[in-house]
């Protein structure tokens, strides 16, 4: 297909950019093409360097803990009393 551009194409191409930007928005368009074009190659270098680590954790399952609850006010106090420390102080409410 890149065979089948002359430049008489390319001239074309570039006359329709000029009527629809102008001239003085066109160094703008093609400013901001340029920094599209950055952010998409360093998304794909990133998702590219992140496959094989995510390779790596898919064929492990992942490790899923069972939810422990808060400790008490009382248990606090008891595992302080047996461990010779003196409690915390309550927080505050505000």
């Amino acid at each position: 297909m890149l065979g089948e551009l002359s430049p008489w194409h390319l001239l074309i191409v570039a006359v329709v950019f000029l009527a629809l930007f102008g001239y003085k928005k066109l160094p703008d368009a093609t400013r901001s093409v340029g920094r599209s074009l950055r952010i998409f190659k360093s998304e794909m270098k990133g998702m590219h360097d992140e496959e094989p680590a995510s390779e790596s954790t898919a064929k492990t399952p992942p490790v899923i803990e069972a939810a422990k609850p808060a400790p008490t006010a009382a248990a606090q106090q008891s595992s302080a009393a047996e461990s010779g420390t003196p409690p915390a102080p309550p927080a505050s409410g505000a």
